[in-house]
């Protein structure tokens, strides 16, 4: 294995915030350059025909690999030195096989489903999600064929198992499959946990050869506080817009698993066109280097404002991951180390009450994003979820009291004193 992706010194395991400043990395390729350079090009030079002619036989699956041969750079389009350190980088933090990244949270999404669903097969999903997938999920899918029904993330862990093993029973009665069981967790807005575990079983006892995959989107904690692939998830997708990025200034997504399921996902990633620019890429290598800091203060501000929002009689509530119920608290016990710092409070009252502190607000920003190093805060019911039915708000318990925080790295008590004369007008 090269030096510059070696993970332990001596008997050391090195650590993932280590291994971001240089893991997938020689500068000797590089002019000696301490930094990865930007390879803004769209295309690359073979030094040979023959050269040319080998990099094609593996892009195009004409043959495999042999062993410790790297794929040669070709196009873009299908690999970049930067989107390959930063695959290399990603992979560290969650422990998978192979990471590939996307242009987007949402490419991400729909490049992985794309290529796991077939028409004439089934998608059973964690509600509330993204409003994006759910759009993915209940809009687009069934035009291709492809039946999508979800479960309420707060019915519990045994109404989960049983969904997962009715849509797999009902698909193979009707000659069909369960090709994906799709979580979300913490689920957004109402941070209601999942169990990743318990998911991971269900998909292993259903009956047939060909088991759904179970894909996790763990924005909102990881890949700091949670680790679905450790907890038997195939993917794990990420906006790394959110905590990866960080800073508010770029738009991408990710997706890790083992070998062979990465394999599909990066042929319809290839072919699609789904990838990130370099520069994008870039940044993003900036970002890693810092981001279990910034993750850490955040989830440390977030913890402070939390214990404080609970005490105040402008709140009904404070709803943060693990913190509903005893099974919630066990679920987070068992597949999380840490809160994150995106949560959301009831306000006392509704909208009328719920906007009058959003537009009160002063350091915090109104904006629907999260993750960033500013705070934000937004209103779900009205936006980001705006297209729930009365129904499915009132079954996902997104109430129009609802706002979403997510919390930066200012000073913790700056931020308190912009929350408190906000919720002082209520």
């Amino acid at each position: 294995m090269s030096r510059h992706k070696l993970r332990t010194l001596g008997a050391r395991a090195l650590s993932p915030e280590t291994l971001m400043m240089g893991y997938g990395y020689d500068p000797a390729l590089s002019e000696g350059s301490i930094k990865t350079p930007i390879f803004q090009t769209s295309t690359f030079v073979f030094r040979s025909a023959e050269d040319g002619k080998r990099f094609f036989e593996v892009a195009y699956g004409l043959r495999e690999k042999e062993p410790e041969e790297a794929l040669g750079l070709i196009y873009s389009r299908i690999n970049n030195p930067n989107l390959e350190i930063l695959e290399d980088r990603l992979s560290v933090w969650d422990r998978a096989e192979r990471a590939l990244v996307f242009s987007s949270g949402m490419a991400a999404i729909s490049t992985s489903i794309l290529a796991l669903c077939r028409p004439g097969e089934r998608v059973l999903y964690s509600a509330p999600a993204y409003g994006g997938t759910e759009y993915l999920f209940d809009r687009i899918l069934p035009r291709m064929g492809v039946r999508v029904e979800s479960v309420a993330a707060n019915a519990g862990t045994e109404a989960l198992r049983m969904a997962i093993a009715r849509a797999s029973d009902e698909a193979r009665a009707e000659g069909g499959r369960l090709a994906v069981v799709y979580v979300e967790t913490p689920a957004n807005p109402t941070n209601e946990m999942v169990d990743i575990r318990a998911a991971a079983e269900a998909v292993r006892a259903c009956a047939g050869e060909a088991r759904p995959a179970l894909v996790v989107d763990n924005t909102f904690l990881g890949p700091l506080w949670q680790r679905p692939l450790q907890l038997g998830a195939d993917l794990v997708l990420y906006s790394l817009t959110k905590y990866v990025g960080g800073h508010s200034d770029l738009i991408a997504g990710g997706c890790m698993g083992g070998g062979e399921i990465m394999a599909r996902i990066g042929e319809m990633r290839t072919i699609c066109g789904t990838m990130p620019d370099p520069h994008t890429a870039w940044m993003l290598l900036r970002s890693l280097e810092t981001l279990h800091l910034r993750m850490e203060r955040s989830q440390a501000n977030a913890e402070t404002l939390i214990s404080r929002l609970r005490e105040h009689p402008g709140v009904e509530g404070v709803l943060v991951a693990g913190g509903a119920s005893e099974e919630q608290k066990a679920i987070f016990a068992r597949q999380c180390s840490g809160i994150g710092s995106t949560f959301s409070i009831r306000v006392r009252g509704g909208e009328a009450e719920a906007f009058a502190v959003l537009n009160a607000l002063r350091l915090f920003k109104l904006a629907v994003s999260l993750g960033g190093t500013e705070s934000l805060a937004s209103h779900p019911s009205s936006t980001t979820h705006s297209d729930y039915s009365a129904e499915a708000k009132a079954r996902c318990a997104i109430s129009e009291n609802l706002i979403r925080l997510s919390v930066g790295v200012e000073n913790v008590e700056d931020l308190w004193a912009d929350l408190s004369q906000a919720l002082a007008l209520i």
